[in-house]
């Protein structure tokens, strides 16, 4: 998708900070971290959410949550971690292209939610 942010990173048009990489998924540091540990990892193909994603899809999102745990130690995140998928308007997902994050450090991430 020529407008998607997550795209020109993925095509070296936008220049990120790399933590991991193979030919399925790109993973690089949030350049806007909430912790001290803030990492998205993003398919390569576009997928605009898990909402429009398809069974053929299984296997990057699988491949996604399968290295969550490498990323997180590698980034100073080996005592446990979060992951987050932010899906539509009500999710909260900022950029329309599926991400991951990953966010921890060396202190417990928190609540998820206040209570109502």
């Amino acid at each position: 998708m020529s407008d998607c942010i997550f795209c020109k990173i993925v095509n070296g048009g936008i220049p990120c900070s790399k933590v991991y990489e193979d030919e399925d998924i790109l993973a690089f540091n949030d350049i806007a971290p909430a912790r001290p540990v803030h990492v998205l990892v993003i398919p390569k193909k576009h997928i605009s959410s898990l909402m429009t994603a398809t069974p053929e899809d299984a296997p990057v999102f699988g491949k996604m949550l399968a290295k969550a745990n490498e990323i997180a130690a590698s980034q100073g995140s080996s005592d446990g971690f979060r992951v987050i998928i932010n899906n539509g308007r009500v999710g909260g997902q900022e950029v329309p292209h599926l991400h991951m994050h990953i966010v921890g450090g060396p202190d417990p991430v928190g609540p998820m939610l206040k209570k109502l």
